[in-house]
């Protein structure tokens, strides 16, 4: 997951797009294969040792586990299923920068559809069959990676830009790549860290917290897949060319159309996922050993994820603004702090509000963060608000409410959801999402909102 939220790319594409202009593509195809192959090893490796070694991974991971054998048992066996996810997602990154740097950007923002669609296709008709129904969802990761990595090859060779195992260990481009990666990582996924540590926590709450924080995180990843790793990087291309041009105006221009459309989008998300959480998770997980007990924890989590949304891809949209300019030491330190800050929330949190407030911690951390690199960035003078931010929010906060109430009515008891098949819940949830969609932008739309103010901005 580290890999998948951008950390990689911010460090990989100002590379790679710098090799490609001033030396041209054959010496960027050489970058590619030397890099490529260095992380194939590297990450094949780790793959290797990471299910060799799974049960003395949970042991530290989630050491609340110990005490309950059949628990500790079952995550090893997810971790091992899962730990392969770790390969294809490295490979699936690396397509990625590569198509941005040749502006592919629909491929890259396309693929983590297929992970969500995984996990969706497993939990409705794999995980009746087995005999820990979790395990579906292991499977699941498995195949979304695979799934994403086998979706983009065929790009790559459109553009002749496959990679082939070429290693080469003391090459420069693969050291000058590791140097920025490592601190990316830090600065851009101090969201991911903090729901590692939350797993630990968790994991001395009442048997399935950590499962709920689970659910609710795979809820969170269809907007936060779609939107947050897609927006910073094709946004980070444009900010480096804007930044070694001089246009600081255009820079400070792109850094606004990027949070103009995180909030036209994560906004009404947050709000459809705290409203109508009770239907999706019913929809998506409700059957054999998932109860509805189980729902309304997940449910609570979810409510308490969905308040950080814009937080956790308004920081994928604000870091790249000092990533492009090679200050990497700013949003670090950020990052840290903020990390911090999180696992006091959660040692305070989870007191009063179980594996709740966890999930509270997680997405305020996010907001927190997300606020300091925005401040960051004001302050030194790098961005600059456009005129008209105040009434661009009324609007958005009047269509939210729009749709949140047709979300509420046509929703009815939530009891409704917990009862029927799969099949008749989502009979009846497309067309409520559908139509509350359909409220939303056409609510926009008569305020004076058009989305192809976006793309002219964005292009």
């Amino acid at each position: 997951r580290l890999f998948a939220e951008g950390a990689f790319s911010q460090a990989f594409v100002p590379l790679l797009a710098d090799v490609k202009a001033q030396h041209g593509d054959e010496s960027a195809k050489s970058l590619i294969d030397h890099v490529s192959s260095f992380l194939t090893l590297v990450v094949f490796i780790t793959t290797l040792l990471g299910i060799i070694f799974a049960p003395q991974v949970v042991y530290l991971s989630a050491p609340g586990f110990r005490a309950d054998s059949v628990k500790f048992h079952t995550t090893v066996d997810l971790l091992r299923v899962t730990f392969p996810y770790i390969f294809f997602i490295t490979l699936v990154s690396l397509s990625a920068g590569i198509l941005n740097t040749w502006n592919r950007f629909w491929i890259p923002a396309f693929t983590p559809v297929l992970l969500n669609l995984s996990f969706i296709l497993c939990a409705l008709f794999l995980a009746p069959h087995l005999h820990a129904p979790i395990m579906a969802l292991a499977w699941g990761a498995l195949m979304g990676g695979l799934f994403q990595l086998l979706f983009q090859i065929p790009f790559l060779k459109h553009i002749n830009m496959l990679p082939r195992f070429r290693l080469a260990l003391h090459d420069q481009g693969v050291r000058r790549v590791l140097k920025l990666m490592a601190p990316a990582i830090i600065g851009v996924s101090v969201g991911q860290i903090s729901l590692l540590v939350s797993t630990i926590f968790a994991s001395f709450l009442p048997t399935g917290s950590v499962s709920w924080l689970f659910y609710a995180d795979r809820l969170m990843e269809f907007p936060t897949g779609l939107l947050g790793a897609a927006l910073g990087t094709i946004l980070l291309p444009s900010l480096v060319k804007h930044h070694s041009l001089g246009h600081e105006d255009r820079y400070s221009d792109l850094l606004d159309w990027g949070l103009r459309l995180t909030l036209v989008l994560t906004i009404p998300a947050a709000a459809a996922l705290a409203v109508a959480g009770i239907p999706l998770i019913s929809t998506l997980f409700l059957r054999g050993a998932f109860m509805e007990s189980d729902a309304t924890q997940v449910y609570h989590a979810l409510i308490a994820y969905s308040l950080g949304l814009t937080g956790l891809i308004g920081v994928k949209i604000l870091a790249p603004g000092f990533y492009a300019r090679q200050d990497i030491k700013t949003p670090v330190k950020i990052a840290i702090m903020v990390l911090l800050i999180t696992q006091i929330m959660n040692a305070l949190f989870m007191q009063f509000f179980a594996h709740a407030g966890l999930a509270l911690a997680t997405g305020l951390g996010a907001c927190i963060n997300a606020t300091w690199l925005l401040l960051g960035l004001k302050k030194r003078g790098l961005y600059h608000a456009k005129a008209g931010w105040p009434l661009y929010l009324f609007k958005i906060a009047v269509a939210t409410l729009i749709m949140s109430a047709i979300l509420w009515w046509g929703q009815g008891s939530p009891s409704l959801w917990l009862t029927g098949s799969t099949l008749e819940r989502l009979i009846r949830l497309i067309p409520l999402l559908t139509i509350a969609a359909i409220s939303y932008f056409l609510s926009l739309w008569l305020m004076g909102i058009r989305f192809h103010h976006f793309k002219k901005e964005g292009a």
